[in-house]
Protein backbone atom coordinates (compact mmCIF):
# COMPACT_ATOMS: atom_id res chain seq x y z
CA UNK A 1 0.00 0.00 0.00
CA UNK A 2 1.40 3.24 -1.37
CA UNK A 3 0.95 6.38 0.79
CA UNK A 4 -1.01 8.17 -2.27
CA UNK A 5 -3.25 4.92 -2.30
CA UNK A 6 -3.87 5.10 1.70
CA UNK A 7 -4.43 8.65 1.60
CA UNK A 8 -6.90 8.76 -1.06
CA UNK A 9 -9.13 5.83 0.57
CA UNK A 10 -8.85 7.51 3.81
CA UNK A 11 -10.15 11.02 2.66
CA UNK A 12 -12.81 9.25 0.12
CA UNK A 13 -14.46 7.75 3.01
CA UNK A 14 -14.11 10.51 5.28
CA UNK A 15 -16.24 12.38 2.46
CA UNK A 16 -17.95 10.15 2.51
CA UNK A 17 -18.95 9.74 6.29
CA UNK A 18 -19.57 13.38 6.21
CA UNK A 19 -22.05 13.58 3.66
CA UNK A 20 -24.07 10.73 5.07
CA UNK A 21 -23.80 12.44 8.43
CA UNK A 22 -25.01 16.09 6.58
CA UNK A 23 -27.92 14.45 4.82
CA UNK A 24 -29.39 12.93 7.91
CA UNK A 25 -29.67 16.11 9.46
CA UNK A 26 -30.94 17.82 6.90
CA UNK A 27 -33.84 15.40 6.33
CA UNK A 28 -34.75 14.78 8.89
CA UNK A 29 -34.47 18.61 9.98
CA UNK A 30 -37.38 19.36 7.26
CA UNK A 31 -39.85 16.36 8.24
CA UNK A 32 -41.84 19.02 9.85
CA UNK A 33 -42.11 20.69 6.55
CA UNK A 34 -43.50 17.57 5.02
CA UNK A 35 -47.37 16.55 4.65
CA UNK A 36 -48.18 13.98 7.37
CA UNK A 37 -48.63 11.52 5.05
CA UNK A 38 -45.00 11.36 3.76
CA UNK A 39 -42.86 11.54 6.81
CA UNK A 40 -42.14 8.26 6.69
CA UNK A 41 -40.67 8.42 3.42
CA UNK A 42 -38.49 11.26 4.84
CA UNK A 43 -37.91 9.71 8.09
CA UNK A 44 -36.68 6.53 6.49
CA UNK A 45 -34.41 8.59 3.91
CA UNK A 46 -32.48 10.07 6.88
CA UNK A 47 -32.30 6.46 8.91
CA UNK A 48 -30.68 4.98 5.53
CA UNK A 49 -28.35 7.79 5.48
CA UNK A 50 -27.79 7.50 9.27
CA UNK A 51 -27.30 3.70 9.34
CA UNK A 52 -24.44 4.74 6.62
CA UNK A 53 -22.99 7.00 8.45
CA UNK A 54 -22.13 4.65 11.41
CA UNK A 55 -20.93 2.14 8.88
CA UNK A 56 -18.68 4.71 7.42
CA UNK A 57 -17.39 5.37 10.60
CA UNK A 58 -16.46 1.74 11.41
CA UNK A 59 -14.94 1.46 7.83
CA UNK A 60 -12.91 4.31 8.52
CA UNK A 61 -11.44 3.28 11.48
CA UNK A 62 -10.73 -0.12 10.34
CA UNK A 63 -8.94 0.95 7.58
CA UNK A 64 -6.75 3.90 10.07
CA UNK A 65 -6.28 0.61 12.51
CA UNK A 66 -4.86 -1.76 9.61
CA UNK A 67 -1.51 0.47 8.75
CA UNK A 68 0.69 2.29 10.13
CA UNK A 69 3.38 5.23 9.49
CA UNK A 70 6.83 4.14 9.98
CA UNK A 71 9.83 6.88 10.59
CA UNK A 72 10.81 6.51 6.67
CA UNK A 73 7.28 8.24 5.91
CA UNK A 74 5.72 4.55 4.20
CA UNK A 75 3.24 2.48 5.39
CA UNK A 76 3.48 -1.09 6.75
CA UNK A 77 0.78 -3.47 7.93
CA UNK A 78 -0.23 -3.57 11.19
CA UNK A 79 -1.65 -6.78 11.68
CA UNK A 80 -5.01 -6.30 12.38
CA UNK A 81 -7.23 -6.89 9.10
CA UNK A 82 -8.98 -4.46 7.43
CA UNK A 83 -12.51 -5.40 8.22
CA UNK A 84 -14.91 -4.12 4.82
CA UNK A 85 -17.80 -6.87 6.12
CA UNK A 86 -19.20 -3.54 7.64
CA UNK A 87 -20.28 -2.37 3.90
CA UNK A 88 -22.43 -5.58 3.51
CA UNK A 89 -24.06 -5.24 7.34
CA UNK A 90 -25.12 -1.42 6.14
CA UNK A 91 -26.15 -2.72 2.72
CA UNK A 92 -28.31 -5.14 4.23
CA UNK A 93 -30.22 -2.58 6.30
CA UNK A 94 -30.30 0.17 3.95
CA UNK A 95 -30.86 -1.18 0.30
CA UNK A 96 -34.26 -2.42 1.01
CA UNK A 97 -35.22 1.25 3.38
CA UNK A 98 -33.34 2.44 -0.05
CA UNK A 99 -36.62 1.00 -1.86
CA UNK A 100 -38.88 1.38 0.70
CA UNK A 101 -38.51 5.15 0.52
CA UNK A 102 -39.34 4.89 -2.75
CA UNK A 103 -42.77 3.22 -2.73
CA UNK A 104 -43.57 5.27 -0.08
CA UNK A 105 -43.76 8.37 -2.06
CA UNK A 106 -45.25 6.61 -5.25
CA UNK A 107 -49.35 6.61 -5.93
CA UNK A 108 -50.33 2.95 -4.60
CA UNK A 109 -52.94 2.15 -2.77
CA UNK A 110 -51.65 0.41 0.96
CA UNK A 111 -52.04 -3.30 0.13
CA UNK A 112 -49.58 -2.51 -2.63
CA UNK A 113 -47.53 -0.29 -1.00
CA UNK A 114 -46.71 -3.19 1.33
CA UNK A 115 -46.57 -5.89 -1.32
CA UNK A 116 -44.04 -3.99 -3.58
CA UNK A 117 -42.25 -3.14 -0.32
CA UNK A 118 -41.91 -6.37 0.92
CA UNK A 119 -41.64 -8.47 -2.25
CA UNK A 120 -38.51 -5.28 -3.38
CA UNK A 121 -36.81 -5.51 0.13
CA UNK A 122 -36.62 -9.19 0.41
CA UNK A 123 -35.20 -9.31 -3.02
CA UNK A 124 -32.61 -6.42 -2.37
CA UNK A 125 -31.83 -8.15 0.85
CA UNK A 126 -31.26 -11.96 -0.77
CA UNK A 127 -28.70 -9.96 -3.32
CA UNK A 128 -26.56 -8.68 -0.31
CA UNK A 129 -26.79 -12.03 1.15
CA UNK A 130 -25.62 -13.73 -2.19
CA UNK A 131 -23.36 -10.98 -3.08
CA UNK A 132 -21.14 -11.42 -0.13
CA UNK A 133 -19.44 -14.33 0.00
CA UNK A 134 -18.05 -13.60 -3.38
CA UNK A 135 -16.73 -10.28 -2.05
CA UNK A 136 -14.04 -12.28 -0.36
CA UNK A 137 -12.69 -14.29 -3.12
CA UNK A 138 -9.69 -11.96 -3.75
CA UNK A 139 -7.41 -14.95 -4.85
CA UNK A 140 -6.37 -15.10 -8.38
CA UNK A 141 -6.92 -18.76 -8.86
CA UNK A 142 -10.09 -18.91 -7.20
CA UNK A 143 -11.69 -15.83 -9.00
CA UNK A 144 -14.30 -18.60 -10.49
CA UNK A 145 -16.23 -18.96 -7.60
CA UNK A 146 -16.36 -14.83 -7.78
CA UNK A 147 -17.97 -15.10 -11.16
CA UNK A 148 -20.64 -17.63 -9.37
CA UNK A 149 -21.70 -15.53 -6.47
CA UNK A 150 -22.10 -12.56 -8.66
CA UNK A 151 -23.88 -13.88 -11.53
CA UNK A 152 -26.27 -15.45 -7.87
CA UNK A 153 -26.83 -12.10 -7.13
CA UNK A 154 -27.80 -10.51 -10.42
CA UNK A 155 -30.79 -12.93 -10.39
CA UNK A 156 -32.68 -10.80 -7.94
CA UNK A 157 -30.69 -7.48 -8.57
CA UNK A 158 -32.55 -7.75 -12.20
CA UNK A 159 -35.92 -8.51 -10.81
CA UNK A 160 -35.69 -5.16 -8.82
CA UNK A 161 -34.36 -3.21 -11.76
CA UNK A 162 -37.27 -4.29 -13.73
CA UNK A 163 -39.39 -3.94 -11.28
CA UNK A 164 -38.28 -0.10 -10.79
CA UNK A 165 -38.23 0.44 -14.67
CA UNK A 166 -41.38 -1.25 -16.23
CA UNK A 167 -43.25 -2.87 -12.62
CA UNK A 168 -43.81 0.48 -11.41
CA UNK A 169 -44.95 2.08 -14.46
CA UNK A 170 -48.69 2.03 -13.88
CA UNK A 171 -48.10 3.88 -10.55
CA UNK A 172 -45.71 6.38 -12.22
CA UNK A 173 -47.57 7.91 -14.88
CA UNK A 174 -50.69 7.87 -12.26
CA UNK A 175 -49.56 11.11 -10.94
CA UNK A 176 -51.37 13.81 -12.53
CA UNK A 177 -48.82 16.57 -12.12
CA UNK A 178 -46.18 16.37 -14.59
CA UNK A 179 -42.88 17.62 -12.72
CA UNK A 180 -44.15 15.29 -9.54
CA UNK A 181 -44.36 12.34 -12.07
CA UNK A 182 -40.64 13.30 -13.59
CA UNK A 183 -39.42 13.04 -10.20
CA UNK A 184 -40.40 9.75 -9.61
CA UNK A 185 -39.37 8.92 -12.96
CA UNK A 186 -35.66 10.75 -12.14
CA UNK A 187 -35.87 8.79 -9.11
CA UNK A 188 -36.12 5.70 -10.18
CA UNK A 189 -33.65 6.30 -13.14
CA UNK A 190 -31.18 7.44 -10.72
CA UNK A 191 -31.84 4.64 -8.62
CA UNK A 192 -30.67 1.86 -11.48
CA UNK A 193 -28.12 3.60 -12.93
CA UNK A 194 -26.09 4.09 -9.40
CA UNK A 195 -26.59 0.27 -8.56
CA UNK A 196 -25.28 -0.72 -11.57
CA UNK A 197 -22.44 0.76 -10.83
CA UNK A 198 -22.34 -2.04 -8.26
CA UNK A 199 -21.92 -5.11 -10.09
CA UNK A 200 -19.09 -3.61 -12.31
CA UNK A 201 -17.31 -2.40 -9.22
CA UNK A 202 -17.28 -6.14 -7.79
CA UNK A 203 -15.70 -7.44 -10.73
CA UNK A 204 -12.83 -5.23 -10.91
CA UNK A 205 -10.85 -8.23 -9.66
CA UNK A 206 -11.50 -10.45 -12.51
CA UNK A 207 -9.74 -7.19 -14.65
CA UNK A 208 -6.75 -8.66 -13.77
CA UNK A 209 -6.35 -5.52 -11.26
CA UNK A 210 -5.24 -7.03 -8.10
CA UNK A 211 -3.10 -6.46 -4.77
CA UNK A 212 -3.74 -3.15 -3.29
CA UNK A 213 -4.88 -1.57 -5.85
CA UNK A 214 -8.13 -3.62 -5.93
CA UNK A 215 -8.32 -3.18 -2.76
CA UNK A 216 -8.17 1.31 -3.38
CA UNK A 217 -10.65 0.42 -6.27
CA UNK A 218 -13.43 -1.30 -4.90
CA UNK A 219 -13.38 1.39 -1.82
CA UNK A 220 -13.25 4.60 -4.14
CA UNK A 221 -16.01 2.47 -6.42
CA UNK A 222 -18.37 1.26 -3.31
CA UNK A 223 -18.03 4.91 -1.88
CA UNK A 224 -18.77 6.84 -4.70
CA UNK A 225 -21.94 4.64 -5.42
CA UNK A 226 -23.23 4.69 -2.10
CA UNK A 227 -23.04 8.65 -2.15
CA UNK A 228 -25.08 8.81 -5.37
CA UNK A 229 -28.00 6.38 -4.53
CA UNK A 230 -28.43 7.02 -0.81
CA UNK A 231 -27.59 11.06 -0.30
CA UNK A 232 -28.53 11.58 -3.97
CA UNK A 233 -31.45 9.29 -4.67
CA UNK A 234 -32.69 10.26 -1.03
CA UNK A 235 -32.41 14.45 -1.77
CA UNK A 236 -34.73 13.24 -4.98
CA UNK A 237 -37.19 11.25 -2.64
CA UNK A 238 -36.88 14.79 -0.23
CA UNK A 239 -37.85 16.65 -3.01
CA UNK A 240 -40.85 14.60 -4.21
CA UNK A 241 -42.29 15.19 -0.43
CA UNK A 242 -41.87 18.40 -0.61
CA UNK A 243 -43.39 18.63 -4.09
CA UNK A 244 -46.06 16.76 -2.95
CA UNK A 245 -46.99 18.63 -0.03
CA UNK A 246 -47.40 21.98 -1.80
CA UNK A 247 -49.80 20.25 -4.47
CA UNK A 248 -51.78 18.95 -1.17
CA UNK A 249 -51.66 22.54 0.44
CA UNK A 250 -52.92 23.85 -2.81
CA UNK A 251 -55.56 21.61 -3.07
Amino acid sequence: MTPNQFNLVYNVLSFSLATMMATTIFCWMRVGSCAQRYRSALIITGLVTFIAAYHYFRIFNSWTEAYAWTDEGTLEVTGVPFNDAYRYMDWLLTVPLLLIEIILVMKLDPEETVSKAANLGAASALMIILGYPGELILDESKLGGRWVWWGAAMVPFLYIVFTLLVGLNSATNSESDPSIRGLIRWAQVATVISWCTYPVVYIFPMFGISGSAVVVYIQLGYSVSDIISKCGVGLLVYSITMAKTEALAEH
